[in-house]
């Protein structure tokens, strides 16, 4: 019987944070925001993404002229799921996600759904969709560039 096993002091929780790596850096870039297909708006925006608690949390804080927030990334052992945490100046959220080929998927509803991604040129992107009448739209898009410390 074979059995798997995390690296050598590392935790379950924090070898499945490191699937998660390719978000850790501070970025800077445009997020968009759609209606019916066009961009509505367009601002600049900087986020700040890092490993706390010996690498078994992350936090992205993001700064934008139309959105701050904070979240709070986290792998649940007990439920076998990320977890996503929001705290915006109006409240906060707490969200399952999954981390499917390469894309951390968070659902804060049926009809709602937020992809973390990278390219293949590494940049880090996410976007937001609505489904609406069986097709996810796109609502909203961050792309962002590394910016060295």
């Amino acid at each position: 019987m074979l059995f798997a096993l995390p690296a050598f002091g590392q935790s379950i929780q924090q070898e499945k944070m490191q699937e998660l790596s390719f978000l850790i850096g501070n970025w800077e870039g445009v997020s968009k925001s759609y209606k019916q297909g066009v961009v509505e708006k367009q601002v600049p925006a900087f986020t700040q993404i890092s490993y706390k608690l010996d690498q078994s949390i992350i936090t992205l804080d993001l700064q934008s002229e139309s959105l701050q927030l904070h979240t709070v990334f986290y792998f649940d052992e007990k439920t076998n799921s990320y977890s996503y945490n929001p705290f915006y100046k109006t409240g906060s959220g707490s969200y399952k996600a999954e981390f499917i080929e390469g894309k951390l998927i968070v659902s804060p509803s049926e009809t709602k759904r937020f992809i973390f991604t990278s390219s293949p040129e590494g940049d880090f992107i996410e976007y937001g969709e609505n489904l609406v009448d069986g097709v996810w739209v796109k609502y909203f898009e961050d792309v962002f560039n590394r910016v060295e410390e």
